[in-house]
């Protein structure tokens, strides 16, 4: 009785990180550093709760990074390891852009 409707929770806010430096924090943290995109997908939603709610195209956005982007080397998976999907993992090149664990977005230089 005299109960108010349920709230709606607040929308959590966007992480202040590139969508690449999301994928490089998950090759980052897993075992071998490598993962594969499904794996990048669920360390992206387990860590950040604002895209475990959205659906608005932020696996696109994932895929489209690892494909365009040089710093993602596409890995194919060992014979006896089977599953679906290759793994991606890291160009040793790219790691000192995330040095120090510094993965926040960049500002471009004009």
């Amino acid at each position: 009785p005299g109960s108010s409707p349920p709230q709606e929770c607040p929308r959590p806010a966007r992480p202040p990180y590139s969508y690449s430096a999301l994928i490089a924090m998950a090759i980052h943290s897993a075992p071998g550093r490598r993962r594969t995109l499904s794996q990048i997908y669920q360390y992206v939603a387990e860590n950040f709760p604002f895209y475990k709610k959205s659906k608005a195209g932020w696996q696109n956005s994932i895929r489209h990074n690892l494909s365009l982007n040089d710093c993602f080397k596409k890995v194919p998976r060992d014979e006896d390891d089977p599953g679906k999907g290759n793994y991606w993992t890291l160009d040793p090149n790219c790691e000192k852009m995330f040095d120090n664990g510094n993965f926040r977005r960049r500002r471009k230089r004009r």
